[in-house]
């Protein structure tokens, strides 16, 4: 206690808590003892009139003239000892800890960093001798705090042998002070080290038990034929397009065969996205997610005919007159095979002949819109052997940029049991040779022929120059 305190609350008139009179006590307990009194070295704890100015004039940045926000007030408050003391219940607060419809005050209130910290200073009366008991001698030595993790933080650190703190006081003699600060506590003994580590065990292992209990040992699967599917992706950019201000309407569609969750959404929408310059093109970062979990079963399917989940999206802008465009479409299948996957889809937009339509486009906003934006790739209603697009006018535009990090679950992978062959053909159930993994392959495969064919050509034709220039030679000859 220091001698400021017991100046203070030898006065019955200045005790305002029951706190104040417990020390009041225990000071006039001192005095009829006719202890040794403390004169240098005290403390401050939580509940004492002692507030550490320092912690509420914090800036967030270096400028000296910086005015101090809202947030930097609150954010302020949360060093104070005051504000971080809370009545716990096994950690637990009393308070909501979620709250589904919060007030506007309650977000202004509640946007702050505040875990529970008990706080003592470790205080030193610097005052010249004969004139101690001052508040403004009074300076912070060592700080120590316990947050309710257990974490113990002590600033500053301990001294090692060379390093000594320095405090130089205020007023009209400005005094230096040199001090250290030492770790004098008893070494722990091995054996109650053991009988800790032995506690932290048992109270380890009760929580995982308590853990166990609440999500169980068995791993939710799917039901016996069926495969679950599991899409985690993401609307990473798009670049290219005529217009500033993108975003992107996407959905998914599932084959006739394919379920979902009720809950389930296959829809979304992304945020408005300004572009930017990179590398010479205009490009919109999104970085939207987006989650789908979808099953089939794969035993009444024949194999290698199962269709596969597609992804259509629609590219539009808006600009600063609320004049929508559409910018671009494009569709991607979702990956057959689980991993991760980058995908880059070129898009395109519906046109009109003439010069009217792109006039209206540009001081009126809108455009041809698809009315079913299955149309892309095929259409839902369609119903026939062979699809014709003659006389649908079209432009090349943007690109736009997905990952996917896709799962499979299927019962028969656990299965140890079944053969090889009969894993390969469910996996191959499963899209490995669907229609467009053959289509694909076909492709591939041309390519590479139209690719020697060329090669060919090319070698030919230098063979055949190289032989007429011979024959020229000779002639001349």
């Amino acid at each position: 206690m220091s001698l400021f305190e017991i100046d203070l609350f030898r006065n019955e008139h200045a005790c305002q808590s029951p706190l104040d009179y417990q020390y009041r006590n225990e000071i006039l307990r001192l005095e009829e003892s006719e202890e040794r009194r403390n004169r240098r070295i005290f403390t401050y704890t939580d509940f004492d009139r002692y507030t550490n100015t320092e912690e509420h004039s914090k800036m967030v940045t270096t400028s000296a003239k910086e005015p101090p926000s809202y947030l930097t007030k609150r954010m302020s408050h949360v060093h104070c000892r005051r504000q971080e003391s809370r009545v716990m219940e096994g950690k637990i607060p009393k308070s909501r800890i979620i709250n589904w419809e919060p007030t506007e005050e309650f977000v202004r209130s509640n946007h702050v960093l505040s875990t529970p910290v008990q706080t003592m200073y470790i205080m030193g009366d610097l005052g010249p001798y004969g004139k101690q008991g001052h508040r403004e001698d009074e300076y912070i030595l060592c700080t120590i705090k316990m947050d309710s993790n257990g974490v113990l933080s002590i600033k500053p650190d301990f001294s090692d042998s060379k390093a000594v703190y320095r405090i130089e006081t205020e007023g009209e003699k400005r005094d230096l002070w040199f001090y250290t600060i030492n770790n004098v506590s008893v070494d722990v003994q091995p054996e109650e080290q053991n009988r800790e580590k032995n506690l932290f065990k048992d109270l380890y292992n009760r929580h995982k038990e308590y853990l166990t209990t609440l999500v169980g040992n068995e791993f939710e699967t799917p039901p016996p034929g069926f495969l679950q599917v599991f899409v985690n992706g993401e609307v990473v950019s798009a670049h290219g397009f005529e217009y500033d201000n993108l975003y992107v309407h996407f959905f998914l569609e599932l084959p006739d065969d394919w379920t979902c969750p009720l809950n389930q959404q296959l829809s979304g929408v992304t945020q408005t996205c300004a572009t930017k310059v990179d590398d010479q093109e205009n490009v919109a970062y999104f970085s939207y997610p987006f989650n789908f979990e979808m099953s089939v079963r794969s035993e009444d399917q024949p194999e290698g005919l199962l269709q596969w989940p597609m992804l259509y999206f629609g590219v539009y802008s808006r600009d600063f007159w609320q004049r929508y465009r559409i910018e671009g479409y494009g569709y991607l299948s979702i990956p057959d095979s689980p991993g991760s996957y980058t995908k880059e889809c070129q898009t395109w937009r519906p046109v009109l002949p003439g010069s009217t339509a792109e006039m209206w486009r540009f001081f009126v906003g809108g455009a041809l819109e698809l009315e079913d934006m299955t149309y892309i790739c095929i259409p839902s209603t369609f119903k026939g052997d062979k699809l014709s697009r003659f006389g649908f006018r079209t432009e090349t535009t943007g690109n736009v940029t997905f990952k996917f990090h896709c799962m499979q679950q299927c019962r028969t992978f656990l299965d140890s049991t079944m053969a090889r062959k009969q894993s390969q053909n469910v996996l191959d159930r499963m899209g490995g040779f669907t229609h467009q993994a053959t289509f694909h392959s076909v492709l591939a495969a041309f390519g590479q022929a139209q690719h020697r064919m060329h090669e060919a050509r090319e070698k030919l034709s230098k063979d055949l120059l190289h032989t007429s220039a011979v024959v020229e030679s000779d002639s001349t000859t």
